[in-house]
């Protein structure tokens, strides 16, 4: 009987709570005095917002939305979100732009607006300049808004003839989109931008001017569990994010937890798609506002304030960041300091970040990561960024698995000043340079390799290690490099053909000289790429070459090999908890985020790894001669 009761209690609240949750609508057709119901939909996102509460959904129908969403309310846990989604099967835009029109033509090419300053509210991107810790303006101002021409940004250039006598700018890929250029000159009333279009009359096509600082992004933190579900994201003038100050990309999550943020296309940010950021109050701009002392001891003390304003799992992170196209960022495509940690990010497709090259700076990447504790970074496809992947400071317990990287023509991957444990499996590094590490107590597994592979100490920095599976922080050590793991690799070089990067090595050859001890072996080298001098099981040739190629049909990316008979024969160890020890420094397990024992016994795709299947490299279950694999 009491079982029947309590039966009937759980189903008749499941009950109540169906009732009580309500979903708006919202059509570009609506009224924001409507009632928010399928018949009569609101005009704006802003509306929906005011009336979700936990449990609610907001649906929005096809259209063009320009304004910014700020959650008042977040939902109360996993199971009551507040979600926030395009209605299925159709297009839904949410833009930080508004269209210019009124445009004057001053010379064949050039055209003149003028805007009131009133579009802008209260805040105005032609006023604006990109600034923050760490960020290199390369000698020029550079404002947070941006002109876009059928969707294609434009290049900001510095003064009047520049405009009006682009030079291209042969250094970048877009050489030719180099030469459709903009300035600004902005006062108290108006803002006038020219333009050169080149042979397009901007009074025919769509041309939009970036008008507000971000998309969707609430203006106060503890706003949780929200899903940004199926949208199409653009054109904000967002603000340099480095790990110092507040974050605030097109979507940004503010300091919550919980977020999920899926199926979108995300592109034409001025920096940032994404941020899992830090909030203003625990340091802005810290490192500008006094460098004379070193930005790694203003970063530490972040970190502890941080700590003091409810860093920890309870509060902060474990965001799902998945299947996003994130695009046209000159910054990041996805960032985060601290607000990453215990997230997922998985199966989204970054590229062409940091494409125009207009500005630098230590901050830029695919995906750019502060203290990603216990992250799991997997089955990403990440292509022609200047970073691929970059993990700096407080790297503990992170997963970076099954990912496909290429095209980034700085390194598919920099590792930076963290202590470990971390763990890099089934990965696919094609770029030039591959792995960047100035760090200790990485284990780097089954992973295919064609680029470089970089290592260094840094005797001069000290950050912060934790308690596993925690934000607390247990130490501060600097990096002596070496305590690395590398087992079950592929590499494969350049052959005589080593190009620029002929200053590194290929292969585990470098680890000679690491002040830790290193642990390698039953590696793969081929085609130029050697093996650390102490490393005993492993095969290869350093003549051979596997003639490894990508090719990208479609949608589709198609990878090509042809691996010696010895491979095939090169049986190699499971990979386990108890063979990777600990890492020396932390003192933490290469374990899962749950503190479970580890075992890497699935391949790239998933596949079962046996001890009859078992080789080195992302893929098992391969035939012998030319191999295709569609991976992605």
């Amino acid at each position: 009987m009491k079982n029947r009761n309590l039966y009937l209690l759980i189903m008749m609240v499941l009950a109540s709570t169906a009732i009580f949750a309500k979903e708006y609508h919202v059509s570009v057709k609506g009224s924001d005095t409507n009632d928010g119901s399928a018949s009569k939909p609101f005009k704006t996102i802003s509306a929906a917002v005011n009336k979700a509460f936990p449990g609610d959904m907001i649906t929005v129908h096809a259209g063009t939305y320009r304004e910014w969403i700020n959650p008042l309310r977040g939902g109360e846990s996993d199971t009551k979100r507040i979600t926030y989604r395009a209605a299925h099967g159709e297009k839904v835009e949410i833009k930080g732009s508004e269209i210019a029109t009124g445009w004057k033509k001053i010379k064949d090419g050039v055209w003149k607006v003028t805007i009131d300053n009133s579009l802008f509210g209260d805040y105005n991107p032609y006023q604006d300049t990109i600034h923050g810790d760490w960020f290199n303006r390369l000698g020029r101002l550079h404002h947070t808004g941006e002109v876009f021409l059928n969707g294609k940004s434009l290049f900001e250039k510095e003064t009047k003839e520049k405009v009006f006598n682009p030079v291209p700018d042969t250094n970048i890929v877009d050489t030719e989109g180099s030469t459709y250029t903009w300035y600004c000159e902005s006062d108290a009333k108006s803002t006038t931008i020219w333009a050169n279009f080149h042979k397009f009359n901007p009074n025919k096509e769509l041309v939009e001017i970036s008008a507000r600082r971000t998309c969707i992004y609430p203006e106060k933190p503890g706003i949780n569990y929200i899903t940004i579900s199926g949208f199409h994201i653009s054109q904000a003038a967002t603000q340099w994010a480095p790990p110092t100050a507040e974050q605030v990309g097109m979507i940004a999550t503010h300091w919550n937890k919980g977020w999920i943020i899926e199926n979108n296309v995300i592109s034409n940010s001025k920096c940032s798609g994404i941020t899992l950021g830090k909030d203003r109050s625990t340091g802005q701009n810290v490192w500008s506002a006094e460098k004379d002392i070193d930005g790694s001891i203003h970063y530490i003390e972040v970190t502890f304030r941080a700590l003091k304003h409810g860093w920890n799992k309870e509060q902060i992170g474990s965001h799902i960041v998945r299947n996003n196209e994130i695009f046209d960022c000159e910054q990041t495509g996805i960032c985060g300091s601290m607000g990453a940690a215990f997230s997922i990010i998985e199966n989204n497709h970054i590229h062409d970040i940091w494409t125009k090259r207009q500005f630098d700076g230590a901050e830029i990447g695919g995906i750019k990561f502060h203290a990603a504790i216990d992250a799991t970074i997997r089955k990403n496809h990440i292509n022609d960024c200047g970073r691929g992947l970059w993990l700096d400071w407080m790297t503990q317990g992170t997963r970076v698995s099954s990912n496909l990287f290429y095209n980034n023509d700085r390194e598919d991957l920099f590792l930076e000043v963290n202590h470990g444990p971390f763990i890099i499996d089934n990965n696919i590094l094609l770029s030039p340079s591959a792995i960047r590490t100035q760090c200790q107590g990485g284990a780097f597994i089954n992973n295919l390799i064609t680029g470089t592979v970089h290592m260094w100490g840094e005797s001069n920095r000290f950050t912060p290690y934790h308690f596993p599976h925690t934000t607390e922080v247990k130490g501060l050590s600097s990096i002596y490099s070496g305590d690395d793991r590398y087992y079950n690799n592929i590499f494969a070089g350049p052959g005589n053909n080593v190009g620029d990067h002929g200053k590194y090595k290929y292969g585990t050859e470098e680890y000679n000289e690491a002040k830790f001890p290193v642990f390698i072996n039953d590696n793969v080298y081929y085609n130029g790429a050697k093996p650390y001098e102490e490393e005993i099981d492993f095969v290869g040739s350093f003549a051979y070459n596997p003639r490894i190629r990508l090719e990208e049909k479609g949608d589709d990316v198609m990878l090509y090999f042809t691996f010696d008979p010895a491979f095939y024969d090169f049986k190699v160890n499971s990979i386990t908890s108890s063979l990777l020890g600990e890492a020396k420094i932390s003192k933490g397990k290469y374990e899962n985020a749950d503190g479970s024992p580890l075992t890497i016994d699935r391949d790239y795709f998933g596949n079962k790894r046996s001890k009859d299947n078992n080789v080195a490299g992302p893929f098992v279950n391969l035939k012998k001669g030319e191999v295709a694999l569609k991976v992605w």
